[in-house]
């Protein structure tokens, strides 16, 4: 952003369900940034969304090279299917722009590293859009683990449970689906997903894992079901300092509410969460005593 600019102009490269169920409304509602330009290859979706988000005629794309080449932006949101990240990624960072991309940011490693390179050559902003590093509850699990007293982390394990069926086409859409388009159903395309439902919504459970105990990975086994989707996954980690993680993820449950358990155990404490979203609640369990840590009703920092 010039000197002489009053705001952000943000560009979206796949303007479909996902960036107007999330994105482009918290766009909307900060006062630095303007929604310029969108793309998106169905006329008609692209036109709604449009007119949703007031973006002029001029600023509607149906070709997200064309976008790059010709709108006036500062920054991108790219939320379209994973195999695309790379490629869209890579051209908005060299002509300059900053970019925001859904997760996971690359499907091959390789592809990952290359574009943070080009990120820091360019001197350009590039977020990978996964919700940990972002919520209150993590930010605690955190910093208590970091605290001397807590002693070094031996173990780590997450549980959960939800559904996902419909964006794969396993189920119908439920009728109350927020956003102004519907969801395209290429997660359940494995190329274009790169994946199934573990590359998808696991994105965010190794990223808790690895933000929350700050620790790296070295090593990981997993053992999948045997659909394309691999709706069913559980991952054995190992960290840089010989902890152990787990992550059991159920993306087809047939209970209606999401489930989550965390634990992380270090040498002189428990770390146990409950919960998902407002209703979480977190517990230091140590030698002597069991202390709240937070819930959902206490007010945040």
């Amino acid at each position: 952003m010039s000197e002489t600019q009053d705001k952000i102009r943000l560009g979206v490269i796949g303007a479909g369900w996902f960036a107007s169920r999330r994105h482009l409304p918290d766009a909307q509602r900060h006062g630095q940034i303007e929604i310029t330009a969108l793309c998106r290859r169905d006329p008609e979706p692209r036109a709604k969304m449009a007119v949703h988000f007031g973006v002029p005629d001029s600023g509607c794309y149906s070709d997200w090279q064309e976008m790059i080449a010709n709108a006036k932006l500062d920054a991108v949101l790219i939320a379209t299917p994973n195999d695309l990240h790379f490629e869209q990624t890579r051209a908005a960072l060299e002509a300059n722009l900053h970019v925001l991309v859904e997760k996971p940011m690359t499907i091959k490693s390789a592809d990952a590293y290359a574009l943070v390179a080009l990120a820091k050559e360019k001197d350009r902003h590039l977020a990978v859009a996964l919700n940990p590093p972002y919520w209150a509850h993590c930010h605690r699990i955190r910093r208590a683990l970091s605290k001397p007293e807590m002693g070094e982390l031996e173990s780590a394990s997450m549980y959960w449970s939800g559904s996902a069926e419909y964006v794969f086409g396993k189920s119908p859409a439920p009728e109350n689906l927020p956003g102004v388009v519907p969801p395209t159903m290429y997660r359940a395309d494995p190329v274009q997903n790169g994946g199934g439902y573990f590359i998808d919504g696991g994105s965010h459970l190794v990223s808790q894992i690895l933000y929350c105990t700050g620790k790296k990975a070295v090593s990981v086994s997993a053992m999948m079901d045997t659909t394309p989707s691999d709706m069913r996954a559980s991952l054995l980690i190992g960290l840089e300092n010989e902890a152990i993680a787990t992550i059991n993820s159920v993306g087809d449950s047939k209970f209606a509410d999401r489930r989550v358990r965390n634990i992380f155990g270090a040498a002189n404490g428990t770390i146990t969460v409950e919960g998902f979203g407002f209703d979480t609640t977190i517990r230091i369990i140590g030698q002597e005593q069991v202390c709240l840590l937070y819930t959902s009703d206490a007010a945040d920092e």
